[in-house]
C-alpha cells in the first residue's frame, strides 16, 4: 500500500491502482444464505455511486454528521468508504436525532425516524434488493444507486485533520483512522494477501477495523460474516478452509 495515504478514500484509491481484480469483502449471511464476493473495482464502484448519491441527491457536505445503523455487511463497508470519500463523518451507536442524515436497515427505522434530515434505507436483501414497498419517509438505497455515476469526484477536497468517523464514543480523523488501521493491521500480522475472516459487528472500532479498515489498509481481504452464530462448528471450519482463511477474529 502507499504509504502516503492519509484518508480511507487514499487506501482505497492504492487498492484500486496496486490490483483492482482482487477480491477485498467477502460478505455471508447465515440466516438467508447469501454470499457475495467484491473485488477491489466492484467495491469501489460501489463507493462511488453512493458517494454521488450522497454528495449529489442528498446534498451532504463535509462536516455533515450521518448516523449509521447498520450491521456488519458490505454495504455497510460500502457506505463508511462513501462517508469518508466525501468528507461527511459517519456516526456509529450515537443518537439519530443529533445527525444530519441516517442510514438505517429494517430493524432500526422507527429509531432513523427521529433524525429530522434526510432518511435512506436499505433492506439487506441478498443481492442487494429492494424493499416489497419503500418505508414511509425514507429513500430505498436499492432504488436511489443504479443510476448514479460509477466515478465519483468531491467537490471540496476531504481534509485529512477533519474528523472522519465516530464510534466507541471517539472522534477519529482520516488521518487518525489510517493510523490506527495500519497499526491494527501490523498487530495482527495482516499483509498482502492475507485473509481475516470476522464474525463482529460494525457497532465498535474493533468491528470495523478487522472487517474493513485493517484489510484495506495492508492489501489483505475481509470475509465478513454475518449470524455466524447459526454455523456449527464444523461449517465454520468448512468456510475458512474454502475461503482461505489466514486470520480469524
Amino acid at each position: 500500500m502507499n504509504s502516503n495515504d492519509r484518508t480511507p478514500a487514499d487506501l482505497l484509491r492504492s487498492a484500486l491502482a496496486a490490483d483492482p481484480g482482487r477480491p477485498l469483502v467477502t460478505f455471508y449471511d447465515d440466516a438467508t444464505g447469501e454470499r457475495v464476493e467484491l473485488s477491489v473495482a466492484t467495491f469501489a464502484n460501489w463507493v462511488a455511486k453512493t458517494a454521488n448519491l450522497l454528495q449529489g441527491d442528498l446534498g451532504a457536505e463535509p462536516g455533515d454528521r450521518l448516523a449509521l445503523l447498520l450491521p456488519a455487511h458490505w454495504q455497510s463497508a460500502v457506505w463508511l468508504l462513501a462517508c469518508a470519500s466525501t468528507g461527511v463523518v459517519a456516526q456509529i451507536g450515537t443518537a439519530p436525532a443529533d445527525a444530519d442524515l441516517v442510514v438505517s436497515g429494517p430493524g432500526t427505522l422507527e429509531e432513523a425516524r427521529s433524525c429530522t434530515g434526510e432518511r435512506i434505507a436499505l433492506a439487506l436483501r441478498p443481492l442487494g434488493g429492494r424493499f416489497p414497498s419503500p418505508p414511509a419517509g425514507f429513500l430505498d438505497y436499492a432504488v436511489e444507486v443504479p443510476g448514479q455515476g460509477d466515478q465519483f469526484a468531491p467537490f471540496t477536497p476531504v481534509d485529512p485533520k477533519q474528523p472522519a468517523l465516530v464510534v466507541d464514543g471517539a472522534e477519529l480523523t482520516h488521518e487518525q483512522l489510517v493510523v490506527q488501521a495500519r497499526a491494527d493491521a501490523g498487530a495482527r500480522g495482516l499483509g498482502p494477501g492475507s485473509r481475516i475472516l470476522s464474525t463482529r459487528g460494525y457497532d465498535t472500532w474493533q468491528g470495523v477495523s478487522a472487517g474493513l479498515f485493517a484489510p484495506l489498509a495492508s492489501g489483505a481481504s475481509v470475509v465478513l460474516c454475518r449470524h455466524a452464530d447459526q454455523l456449527s462448528t464444523e461449517s465454520l471450519a468448512q468456510r475458512t478452509a474454502s475461503e482461505r482463511v489466514t486470520h480469524t477474529v
